[in-house]
């Protein structure tokens, strides 16, 4: 019977994976590893699953799922059932229920209520009647689990169910369902804990069922009785109603969604990155109606984004990209180099709302001395561009009094001038000096290694997509002058002197978004891949280097 269960679970999440109904032969290899099934053979394995399940239906010769009775009520005429128990211990498995209570929601409205001890048939753990204050002779006479579940099922009836931490109560309940009816509890069903996290994530730090009770003023108060705890949650649920509403949740099913755990939120969508390689390459996470998200890269395209789906969590913007996708559109590179690159074409094409990163090439900055003041100005001059126009901004309040045009030169003096305020214990004053001088600090180092850059005449060598050739970047003129294939054997020669011909008619002044290229190259030259290779920008040096090295990534 477990087997069946855990079989169904199984199908569950695979149907829902699918996004549809799933072929009957390819839902029986999953469950039952087979290497193949004849649809016939498949029907006859999943049958008994498909039949001893409420969530699953057969939708002609492919397994569904059942069309949820009311999910499409809407929620201020909803009909939910709280309920909470109490238990002998923490697992189905191995503890029984001791107690039932349930508090009806009809139409935003608290109805009545049900209440039963059950005799567990089994011992109450001293520390369950400290908790709860249930005495062990309170049980005998209790109706025993069969028949105080059959008056739960009769009282809750059509409802959705609702429990805060549902996997505890509906683990208990499920199981004595199974032991009746063969079947598990085919209701929708609410988690309060997670939907108050996605309701009320910056506004309180706890969503235990005392702390949401004080944060809501709930009149009554939780204290370990199925009843009471009961009510209290049915409380909650009505507060959190509201704010689902705010949220735009209309219908039982945009609850349950907006309810679900996080890591099954994100479970019915790795769907969307099956058949992902293991090649690098560049992503776009996409919401409604094709709008980028989030734009990333990818040394690994399949294990980066089966990452997304493991459970860990990302940064706020991505978390919410994620809860937003939609579909995964994805684009095999030959090289890591490679995607960078085209990542940052998108970022500026796209410029989707998730990516960190500035995307905008006029978000560069310069420095200007204008008379005897120092300017952050996005007119393009010799001290720049900067990308980070706060940094820009603490160098030229760093620069005040400093006439000279080379703001390199004014370090060593700033430099003593924090001393001379921190022996002076003007600590205040030294600590916004000592910011200030940083920030010059970072744009001095970032301005020297940009002339290194620009003086660069080089070519970087990686691997391409298509076989029997590489892929080669030249660098001259403070940018990528160039991008070429060029292929192994005799053709090599005249594709090494077309780029570097190409390369010198590129030659000139770089804009921003040249030097975001020429830096983001130079990150790849700091700490090379193994599969990168560099050259001088000349035909025999390009030809010696492509001879030498595989063409495999």
């Amino acid at each position: 019977m477990q087997l069946s269960f855990d079989a169904a679970d199984r199908l569950v999440e695979l149907v829902e994976a699918r996004r549809g109904p799933v072929a009957a032969d390819e839902a029986a290899r999953s469950l039952f590893a087979l290497a193949s099934a004849p649809t016939a053979l498949a029907r006859s394995l999943l049958d008994d699953v498909v039949a001893g399940d409420a969530r699953l239906a057969w939708r002609g010769a492919s397994v569904g799922l059942a069309a949820p009775a009311g999910h499409d009520v809407l929620l201020e005429r909803a009909h939910f059932v709280v309920v909470d128990l109490e238990t002998t211990g923490l697992t189905p498995q191995s503890a029984r229920i001791c107690e039932i209570g349930a508090q009806r929601v009809r139409a935003l409205e608290l109805g009545d209520t049900f209440e039963t001890l059950v005799d567990p048939r089994a011992p109450l753990p001293p520390a369950v009647t400290a908790l709860t204050g249930i005495q062990p002779a309170a049980l005998r006479g209790a109706p025993r689990v069969e028949l105080a579940m059959r008056r739960f099922l009769a009282f809750a009836g059509d409802a959705a169910l609702v429990a805060h931490n549902a996997r505890f109560d509906l683990g208990f309940l499920d199981r004595e369902v199974e032991l009746l009816t063969g079947r598990r509890i085919a209701a929708p069903v609410v988690d309060t804990v997670w939907l108050a996290k996605r309701l009320l994530a910056e506004r309180t730090g706890s969503f235990g069922l005392a702390a949401l009770s004080h944060f809501f003023g709930v009149s009554t108060v939780p204290c370990h009785r199925a009843l009471p705890d009961a009510q209290a949650t049915a409380e909650i649920l009505v507060r959190l109603l509201g704010l689902a509403q705010e949220r735009g949740a209309r219908t039982l099913a945009d609850l349950v969604e907006l309810a679900a755990p996080r890591a099954r939120r994100l479970h019915v969508k790795r769907s969307l990155v099956a058949g992902a390689p293991h090649r690098p390459g560049v992503y776009v996470f996409h919401g409604r109606e094709g709008l980028p998200l989030y734009v990333g890269r990818a040394r690994s395209l399949r294990a980066r984004l089966r990452s997304y789906f493991a459970g860990g969590r990302q940064r706020p913007a991505v978390e919410a990209a994620l809860g937003a996708l939609e579909r995964v559109e994805w684009t095999e590179t030959g090289s890591e180099l490679e995607a960078a690159l085209e990542e940052l074409r998108l970022l500026r094409e796209l410029r989707p709302p998730a990516n960190a990163r500035g995307t905008r090439p006029d978000r560069h900055v310069y420095l200007r001395l204008r008379g005897e003041r120092w300017a952050v100005t996005g007119e393009p001059g010799p001290h720049g561009p900067i990308a980070s126009r706060s940094v820009a901004r603490r160098a030229a309040q760093a620069l005040a009094g400093h006439t000279g045009d080379d703001p390199a030169a004014a370090l060593e003096q700033l430099r003593g001038r924090v001393r001379r305020l921190a022996g002076d214990q003007r600590f205040e004053d030294a600590a916004r000096a000592r910011d200030r001088v940083a920030a010059l600090e970072r744009v001095v180092a970032g301005l020297h290694e940009l002339d290194r850059l620009r003086a660069l005449r080089a070519c970087v060598v990686v691997p391409a997509r298509q076989p029997g050739f590489v892929r080669a970047h030249a660098l001259a003129g403070g940018h990528v002058a160039a991008i070429r294939l060029l292929p192994r054997g005799p053709g090599v020669r005249s594709e090494a002197a077309a780029l570097v011909a190409a390369a010198a008619c590129a030659d000139g002044a770089a804009g921003p978004e040249d030097v975001d290229e020429l830096r983001l190259v130079a990150s790849f030259l700091r700490k090379p891949p193994p599969e990168l290779r560099v050259a001088a920008l000349e035909r025999d040096a390009i030809c010696a280097l492509v001879d030498g090295i595989p063409l495999a990534a």
